[in-house]
């Protein structure tokens, strides 16, 4: 019998090449839009959006509403993921399906189906004697809406990876279910479900469609950059949309790196 063959090993300068040209055409799809952006805006349109008030004002509802709506998904959501993640039950696909359908409903017919939850001519808007529409905490919902399937199937991810015999051997030593879902499932989860809160709180911010169903006022910033931009022009809403490009990146990178540094320290503890 023959002995087999290793297969040689070749450098392939071509193929690398290929791959860098075509990675970074798919890099440039998402980086020249932003540049472009970033360099038709001058100094003085970005400090006059700065110290807009009416600007200012959408950015701390946009971001407290995408915040508030992220705090409470991850309360009600993340039991609901490590259940998907360990259980196998009878209509468990309809309920995976379920929760990646907001990611494929356009967001405009999003905000109108939520009309008929939370609507004045609604039960729910009957029962609370008031509708959510045109309040910072419907905008919360349309954004939890649109935005919850990224936290739920990180954090459904993230269990999935933990090894259930960790779960077992806390068990073995008498700890109670809670327990063991606090103690060892959820820190070693930890950094897959704060991945999704990220992402689902990010998401939340550039929601556009559903929000400005629900509410137009008041106004988050991307509502408000349509307004400027149909009012008084391209140079206007340009600024806006900029200085809100700027402020997620600095909130996403810091949040990136607090959650790398824990990470990181972990890794040099153990």
């Amino acid at each position: 019998m023959k002995p087999l063959r290793q297969p040689e090993h070749y450098p392939i300068p071509w193929f690398q090449l290929a791959l860098t040209l075509l990675g970074s055409c798919v890099l440039l799809l998402v980086v020249a839009p932003l540049l472009g952006l970033v360099f038709t805006s001058s100094f003085s349109e970005l400090r006059g959006a700065a110290l807009d008030k009416e600007v200012m004002g959408s950015i701390r509802i946009t971001l407290f509403a995408a915040l508030a709506a992220t705090t409470t998904c991850a309360v009600a959501g993340i039991p609901l993921a490590y259940l998907l993640a360990r259980k196998n039950f009878i209509g468990k696909t309809v309920v995976l399906a379920i929760i990646d359908l907001p990611i494929i409903i356009p967001h405009s017919a999003a905000g109108i189906a939520l009309l008929t939850v939370i609507g004045r001519r609604s039960l729910l808007g009957s029962a609370l004697g008031d509708s959510l529409r045109d309040t910072t905490a419907g905008i919360s919902v349309a954004m939890a809406f649109v935005s919850m399937p990224f936290l739920l199937n990180a954090a459904r991810e993230g269990f999935a990876a933990v090894p259930e015999k960790y779960e077992q051997v806390a068990r073995t030593l008498g700890a109670t279910p809670l327990r063991t879902f606090f103690t060892v499932s959820l820190p070693l989860a930890r950094r897959a479900i704060l991945s999704g809160m990220i992402l689902m709180w990010a998401r939340g911010i550039s929601e556009f469609g559903a929000v400005i169903i629900i509410a137009y006022h008041p106004t988050t910033t991307p509502v408000l950059i349509l307004r400027r931009f149909e009012d008084y022009g391209l140079p206007q809403a340009r600024s806006i949309a900029v200085l809100l490009i700027f402020l997620c990146l600095i909130l996403i990178a810091t949040m990136r790196l607090v959650a790398g540094g824990k990470r990181k320290g972990r890794k040099q503890t153990g």
